[in-house]
């Protein structure tokens, strides 16, 4: 963590499963100080005691207003941006607040990051962006189009994105649901046994981001090769673990797919193998498109998108076998 040494790193939205996940990693390195920026006063006291570390600093504020953004900003060196509206269904019902989350927030926190001359800057996306059908998604994948602008039009801010699907245990997950409806003795609801949702820890989510950290260049988006399941298996897996309640079927909420996308098929007829992750590099045309009609590169077809139906799919004991891996599932079961 050489990067982080004696560095102030900035994690947006931090007091959720993203910034509880990256404190963990980074709170026992030589880094200088690791600033909370969130609008939950109380999320922010449960980690300020949990935690109890002079290097960890709180700041009360909202991406949607500016100068609190500019206030936190000021004297930092690399920002995680993870505030969001993430929730399909909320964002569904009340778009416009996902617009200004997820939009007007982001370009909000890369405008004080360029004014305050951060040096590096990694937006969170999610798997939803890819040919998005709910405000959430469509929310992110202009949030992903923000990004991209600004990476392209400064300077000495180098600013990338991460897109990555279903983090596995993260706060309002599908998991720990299915883990309270058992314990509660209730058959857990699933909405389409036949979805499928790629599968992610959270140690990956903090791996992806460290790795697109160190590897970006201005623009670029970072996606993590990741397994899938069905919902259908997730629920069977989990009911292996705590036993076997009954299953009852709800039908899909507002906005949902069938499947999920990581790298729409465009994307990945540009993008760069990088073993365990994909890279898809920003377009740097200007707007003058007339003077590429001869360099232009030509694609004649692209390949498959890359989504959650394709990739490698986990049996029943693998999801299992990935279960076990988790901390709340490993503290829950302490005391099962």
């Amino acid at each position: 963590m050489s990067d982080f040494s004696g560095k102030t790193l900035l994690i947006t939205g931090g007091t959720g499963s993203f910034g509880n996940a990256v404190l963990r990693r980074l709170i026992n390195t030589d880094i200088g100080e690791i600033r909370v920026f969130s609008r939950d006063e109380k999320k922010q006291d449960d980690m300020r005691r949990s935690i109890n570390a002079d290097k960890v600093k709180f700041y009360i504020g909202d991406v949607r207003n500016i100068e609190s953004v500019r206030q936190v900003m000021r004297g930092t060196d690399y920002v995680f941006h993870a505030a969001a509206l993430k929730q399909v269904p909320s964002c569904e019902f009340f778009p416009m607040e996902a617009v200004k989350t997820n939009i007007i927030g982001t370009d909000n926190v890369l405008a004080a990051a360029v004014e305050s001359r951060v040096k590096r800057v990694v937006c969170l996306s999610t798997d939803k962006a890819g040919y998005p059908i709910n405000a959430m998604g469509t929310s992110k994948a202009m949030m992903e189009k923000v990004t991209k602008a600004r990476a392209l039009s400064c300077e000495e801010t180098i600013i990338c994105s991460t897109r990555y699907g279903n983090v596995m245990a993260s706060r309002g997950s599908v998991i720990p649901l299915f883990i309270d409806q058992i314990r509660s003795r209730n058959p857990i609801t699933v909405t389409n046994p036949y979805m499928t949702r790629f599968l992610m820890s959270l140690d990956e989510a903090v791996n992806l981001v460290l790795f697109a950290f160190e590897k970006s260049e201005p623009g670029d988006l970072f996606v993590q090769k990741s397994p899938a399941s069905t919902i259908g298996d997730l629920a069977d897996a989990v009911q292996r673990i705590f036993g076997d309640t009954g299953t009852r079927i709800i039908g899909n909420r507002h906005g949902e797919k069938l499947f999920e996308t990581l790298l729409t098929g465009e994307e990945r007829a540009l993008s760069e193998d990088l073993d365990a992750y994909f890279r898809v590099p920003a377009d740097s045309r200007d707007m003058n498109y007339d003077k590429y009609f001869v360099d232009g590169t030509v694609h004649a077809e692209n390949p498959e998108p890359y989504t959650s139906h394709n990739t490698l799919r986990l049996t029943v004991d693998e999801i299992v076998d990935k279960l076990l891996e988790l901390r709340l599932v490993k503290n829950v079961l302490k005391n099962y």
